[in-house]
């Protein structure tokens, strides 16, 4: 039975515009997207397809153009639109954090990161710079590594927060394993990075470690 011919209370799209889009399931948003079904499957039939071939919305952002065309319906024409949304949220969080304070919009900062590395294959390592009013100035990946490690060498991002003049910054960076506990390593990293940009009056608010749906904050556990 196609969409249009379920009861109106049913409809992803009406309930969205009647409850809003947080009150829709992860299959009914993934189905407005998706506009249409295929023979015998509805838009919905085909969102919990995906969702089930790729085990959640995390790890179907980050599919491959030939894992995502695979799935029948699926092609070039939607892959490039999903990419698109995608880019488009990432630039939409990072705008409003350049807008106002980044300690009081904790959740666009945490949105972001988690567009920005949640589902990255290799480790990656990522500062926030944020100017006296915690602005955020501008966002670099610094380093990259492997599947489970990368090497990040403080010089290097004390010489970053000097050129872009930051007076405080954010670390973050990804755990493809999908463990967001911090490794001793990680947590020598950041006083490492901490103490070296105490030198020159940068503080660090806050490290943020993403491992594909879950984020631990340094700050908030009081490892910073």
């Amino acid at each position: 039975m196609a969409i249009t011919d379920w009861p109106e209370g049913e409809r992803p799209r009406e309930n969205l515009l009647q409850k809003g889009a947080a009150a829709l399931s992860d299959a009914e948003l993934l189905a407005i997207f998706l506009r249409t079904g295929v023979t015998g499957k509805s838009a919905v039939d085909l969102a919990r397809e995906l969702l089930t071939r790729f085990d959640n919305l995390t790890q179907l952002f980050a599919a491959s153009e030939a894992d995502f065309c695979a799935i029948h319906g699926m092609g070039q024409a939607k892959f490039v639109q999903l990419q698109a949304v995608l880019e488009m949220s990432r630039r939409a969080l990072n705008e409003e954090m350049q807008r106002g304070d980044a300690l009081n919009s904790p959740r666009a900062v945490r949105d972001y990161l988690q567009l920005l590395l949640g589902s990255r294959p290799q480790e990656v390592f990522v500062v926030l710079f944020l100017d006296t009013q915690h602005r955020v100035i501008a966002t670099e990946e610094l380093f990259h590594g492997t599947l489970n490690q990368t090497s990040v060498y403080p010089r290097e991002v004390v010489k970053r927060a000097l050129a872009h003049n930051a007076a405080a910054v954010i670390l973050a960076h990804n755990h493809p394993s999908g463990v967001a506990e911090p490794s001793q390593a990680d947590q020598h990293l950041t006083q490492a990075l901490k103490q070296a940009l105490a030198l020159v009056d940068v503080r660090v608010l806050d490290h943020f470690i993403v491992a594909g749906g879950r984020m631990h904050s340094f700050a908030e556990t009081g490892l910073l």
